[in-house]
Order: structure tokens, then C-alpha cells, then sequence
């Protein structure tokens, strides 16, 4: 599967999970985010304020991971190591940690 074809799958199953009863775009995309551990980041209010609103935040991130040699991409893999994790945590996943650690105290307003 193409990487396009894969975000147009993503966004179908988002999609689908948003009309369900009770499930706002955080809830849905960090279902996907669970199912899909590899293939996408937990994108919730904390990362999106985290990151200043990104206006398309998945772009932005696949081009982030994919530029200089994939150099962002190594500096997780490096991270994930010496935090001492296995392989089976994902870079995606480091880089959830990470923001969530270097987000300010919560009741921080965001911009």
C-alpha cells in the first residue's frame, strides 16, 4: 500500500470513528493511533497545542521524519535506546513521550 493510499484508509476508519456516538477526533485518533502504533502518532489537544496548531499536522510530520537522511527519525531511535525500551515501541511512540514531557504544566494556555 502506498503512503497515500494508507493516509486515505486512515482518514476513512477517522471518519467512520467520528460519527460513532461519543467519539470526538481525540478519541478516534487515538484508537487509530493504538491500532496502528507505527503507522501514526497520538494526535490529541496536548500535541496540537504542543506543536502550535499545525495546519497539516500529518504532512508536516512524515516530511519532518522522512527529510535529511530521515535524521528525526534516528535521533527517536536513539532516544528509544537509551531509555532502554524495546523494538517494539515505536519511533512514533517516542515522539509522543517526548512532546507530551516537554509540554508545559496542564492548565497552560495554549497559543
Amino acid at each position: 500500500m502506498t503512503p497515500k493510499a494508507a493516509l486515505t484508509a486512515l482518514a476513512f476508519e477517522n471518519s467512520f470513528l467520528e460519527d460513532q456516538y461519543k467519539v470526538g477526533w481525540v478519541i478516534a485518533g487515538k484508537l487509530l493511533a493504538r491500532k496502528r502504533p507505527r503507522l501514526l502518532p497520538v494526535y490529541d489537544r496536548v500535541v496540537r497545542c504542543a506543536l502550535g496548531h499545525p495546519p497539516s499536522f500529518w504532512t508536516d510530520l512524515r516530511t519532518a521524519l522522512r527529510e535529511d537522511d530521515a535524521a528525526l527519525h534516528h535521533r527517536l531511535l536513539g532516544l528509544r535506546q537509551s531509555a532502554g525500551l524495546p523494538e517494539t515501541v515505536s519511533a512514533l511512540r517516542v515522539a509522543d513521550v517526548a512532546v507530551w514531557m516537554a509540554h508545559p504544566a496542564p492548565g497552560h494556555r495554549c497559543p
